[in-house]
């Protein structure tokens, strides 16, 4: 039987941030659909199974997001089809699982998004805490709806 990690997730009106904290990932599987189906699934510590799916607000874009895997979490840049400010993560409006919170670091307001630049937007996924990855670095790309391997440096 596999747990839920920890989902933190935050927004700008283009893309969704999910920081997913499973500390020496391994068998990384996701899985995005334009409709907004997103499911993951990990090996953690221990050989423990973590998996989890949401059905997000509204549709987004599988070809272009991004995922990084660290030593203690893995982050997705997911695209929203629309550019638009999400009123909450998911499509059904019940109080989210308690494994899903906000991520305060990563927030921001829909009248400060202005002040960001598109570069600083860009490198939140990039430099999503470097220092405790101690160089190891696996970049994975996704292809329309399933994420694969590019390169991995370790």
């Amino acid at each position: 039987m596999s747990r839920q990690p920890e989902v933190l997730w935050a927004q700008r009106s283009d893309r969704i941030y999910l920081t997913i904290s499973i500390p020496d990932a391994k068998d990384v599987n996701v899985k995005a659909d334009p409709t907004g189906l997103f499911s993951f699934s990990a090996t953690g510590p221990n050989s423990e199974a973590f998996s989890f799916s949401l059905e997000f607000f509204d549709s987004i874009k599988p070809e272009v997001g991004k995922l990084k895997t660290g030593l203690r979490t893995i982050t997705c840049s997911i695209y929203k089809e629309k550019t638009a400010w999400w009123s909450h993560l998911l499509k059904s409006k019940e109080k989210p699982a308690p494994y899903i919170k906000v991520d305060w670091n990563k927030w921001c307001d829909e009248d400060d998004e202005s002040e960001l630049s598109s570069e600083d937007e860009d490198d939140e996924v990039d430099e999503e805490d470097e220092s405790s990855d101690d160089g190891m670095l696996c970049k994975i790309y996704f292809n329309m709806s399933c994420f694969y391997i590019k390169s991995c440096m370790v």
